[in-house]
């Protein structure tokens, strides 16, 4: 796929590692580094198979994990651990790290939040309509999770080869008009909606990136709803 798109809306390889840490249900301090390394190696291939483009800092983690990893593996004697460097946990730094940035991010989330209580607008029995702070058009998800949703949906897509050759002529502008026209019908549309059973791989992927390039240019956006589902319409700036 030509078309290559880069995003403002990715946290960074510190948000990733966060997400998966919950994810799992695992303890901060006690991270299953090679699960973890695992997991994180996979979301980047996803990644480069969307051909998103991916910032430097994102492989340069890719690559203190699997060094974080392999040190974990060497043996170590008790006496190197009590008289030398090499018996600390070659976790720590990155534990501080992620510490302090889930420190740096809670302050931010409770500063925005004080901004939208002056700028939200709500409808009578609609979706929150206009909350929006600097991932665009995410709301209240990350893209690490509309990822997680992405995955689902290729592990459903049928696994043999379609000769259509009509349908690999699909183009991200095709399915930019399409999301718009099919929201404009309603308030909203599910995020599992815009995907039938019957799509191709190559669909499923162009579809989702006319949607980060919506939500990018913020002429739509996706939130998840209490139950866990996944919605996106387009913001009404009008006020009540």
């Amino acid at each position: 796929m030509a078309y290559k798109i880069k995003l403002e809306i990715f946290e960074g390889p510190l948000e990733l590692l966060l997400h998966l840490i919950k994810k799992n249900e695992v303890d901060i301090y006690d991270i299953p580094i090679a699960k973890i390394t695992e997991q994180y190696l996979e979301y980047l291939e996803m990644m480069k198979t969307l051909n998103l483009d991916i910032a430097g800092e994102f492989l340069l983690m890719a690559a203190t994990l699997v060094h974080i990893k392999s040190r974990m593996l060497l043996p170590v004697s008790e006496e190197a651990a009590e008289e030398t460097e090499e018996g600390k946990d070659p976790r720590l730094e990155l534990i501080r790290k992620l510490l302090e940035y889930q420190k740096y991010k809670e302050a931010a989330g409770q500063l925005d939040s004080r901004q939208i209580l002056g700028r939200d607008i709500f409808r009578r029995g609609d979706l929150l309509m206009d909350s929006m702070g600097d991932e665009g058009g995410l709301v209240n998800m990350s893209i690490f999770e509309l990822l997680d949703s992405l995955k689902t949906i290729i592990e459903k897509a049928p696994k043999t080869i379609s000769f259509d050759v009509s349908l690999e002529k699909i183009t991200i502008t095709d399915k930019i008009n399409f999301i718009m026209e099919v929201l404009g019908r309603g308030k909203s549309v599910t995020f599992f909606s815009l995907f039938p059973e019957n799509s191709t791989r190559h669909e499923i992927i162009v579809t989702f990136l006319a949607m980060l390039e919506l939500a990018k240019m913020r002429m739509m956006r996706v939130f998840q709803s209490e139950d866990g589902v996944i919605r996106l319409y387009i913001p009404q700036t009008e006020a009540i």
